[in-house]
């Protein structure tokens, strides 16, 4: 009876064990992920900073404003002749 309980007992530790490592997987493979979306949502977060100082040091060029001043310079030059 003695060695029945330890077989008994042997097997429920393994099976124990067994558990736990799929656990454990299971846990590693979710971490993996959350580290995955981490980086992304770090590297969005980085941008956004960016183009906040960016707009905050005033070096973001008016596309519009520049094309007209650019072409009123050819206009004025262009009207001079």
């Amino acid at each position: 009876m003695i060695s029945d309980g330890k077989i008994a007992l042997i097997s429920d530790i393994i099976e124990q064990k067994l558990r736990k490592e799929k656990e454990l997987e299971f846990y590693t493979k979710e971490l993996e992920e959350l580290q995955r979306k981490m980086y992304f949502l770090q590297k969005d977060v980085d941008l956004t900073n960016s183009i906040i100082n960016l707009i905050q040091a005033e070096q973001i060029i008016d596309i519009e404003k520049y094309m007209l001043d650019k072409n009123m310079d050819k206009l004025m030059v262009a009207g001079k002749k």
